[in-house]
C-alpha cells in the first residue's frame, strides 16, 4: 500500500531525513585509515541515541536473523548491507554507508559512499556517475511521471552511457512510518511505465552501481551483498518527496560534502 504524506508529516520526516544527513557528516569528519567500520558504527550508534533518535537498522529484518548494527557499511566489493567489523580501513578503500533513523516515528533513511585518500581514475568516475544518476532519478519524481522515468533515467546515465553494472536484485522503495513501503524503485526499467506518482509520496531513491558485472550475491550471513565480480560497487540515496514542478529533497548532502571536503584523509569526487 501507498501512503500518501500531508504537509505536516512531509516535515517530520525532513528531520529524521536531516539527521541521517547531519550523523553522516560526523561520519566524514573522523573517517580515516587505521580506523575500523565497527568504531564507526558504535559512533553512528551513540551520535544518533545523542539526538533523540533510534536506529532503524538494528534489528530490522526475520526475527531469525536481525541485521545487528546501527548502520550499514560497506567497502569495496561489498554493495550494501556491509555488517561493521575489527577489520581497519586502508588507502584506497571505498567505504559506502547506509543509515536509518527513526525521530518522533518517522524514517529517514540514506547513504552516502567515501573515498580513503586518492581512488583510481576509474573509481572516482563512478563514484561521480553514481552521484550524478541519483539527481538524474530525482529529476523525475515529479507528480504524474511514473516509477520507470526515475528507473530509466538512472540507468541510462550509468548502464547505457557508461557501461555500468545496475544492480537488479535490490531497488529504492518508499519511506514513511515503515523503513520500507510501496512502491518499489528500481534503478533499471522503461520510461513511463510503473506506478504514477503523486505529491506526497516519500521515496528513497538509491542507485547501487557497480563497477563491473551488475551480478551479485549474498553471503553466508544473510545480509552483505557483494559484487561477483570482486569490483567495486558505490551506493548513493536521498530521501525525496514528490511534487509538482520539483522534487523536493528532504536529505541534505552539502552537510556531508562540507566535511569530507574539510576531512585531508578523504577524496572528494565532484
Amino acid at each position: 500500500m501507498i501512503y500518501i504524506k500531508n504537509e505536516e508529516q512531509i516535515e517530520l520526516m525532513r528531520k529524521s531525513a536531516l539527521l541521517v544527513s547531519h550523523t553522516l557528516a560526523e561520519v566524514a569528519k573522523i573517517l580515516k585509515p587505521g580506523m575500523t567500520t565497527l568504531y564507526v558504527d558504535n559512533v553512528i550508534d551513540g551520535f544518533i541515541k545523542d539526538h533523540q533518535g533510534i536506529p532503524s537498522f538494528k534489528g530490522y529484518g526475520p526475527v531469525t536473523n536481525p541485521y545487528p548494527f546501527a548502520s550499514c557499511i560497506s567497502v569495496n566489493d561489498v554493495v550494501v548491507h556491509g555488517f561493521p567489523n575489527k577489520k581497519e580501513l586502508k588507502e584506497g578503500d571505498i567505504i559506502s554507508i547506509d543509515i536509518g533513523i527513526i525521530l518522533n516515528k518517522w524514517h529517514g533513511d540514506h547513504a552516502y559512499t567515501f573515498a580513503i585518500g586518492e581512488p583510481s581514475k576509474e573509481v572516482q568516475q563512478l563514484i561521480k556517475i553514481t552521484k550524478e544518476s541519483l539527481y538524474k532519478g530525482i529529476e523525475k519524481a515529479l507528480e504524474n511521471n511514473r516509477i520507470g522515468d526515475i528507473a530509466y533515467a538512472i540507468q541510462e546515465h550509468t548502464e547505457k552511457k557508461h557501461g555500468y553494472g545496475v544492480v537488479r536484485e535490490l531497488v529504492g522503495h518508499g519511506l514513511g512510518k515503515n523503513l520500507h513501503e510501496d512502491p518499489q524503485v528500481p534503478n533499471y526499467g522503461k520510461r513511463g511505465s510503473g506506478t504514477k506518482l503523486k505529491t506526497g509520496m516519500v521515496l528513497a531513491i538509491e542507485p547501487m552501481i557497480n563497477l563491473g558485472t551488475k551480478d551479485v550475491f549474498t553471503e553466508m550471513d544473510g545480509w552483505t551483498v557483494k559484487t561477483k565480480d570482486g569490483k567495486v560497487s558505490v551506493h548513493f540515496e536521498h530521501d525525496v518527496c514528490v511534487k509538482k514542478g520539483k522534487a523536493d529533497v528532504l536529505s541534505d548532502y552539502s552537510i556531508i560534502e562540507e566535511a569530507e571536503i574539510n576531512n585531508p584523509e578523504l577524496f572528494f569526487c565532484n
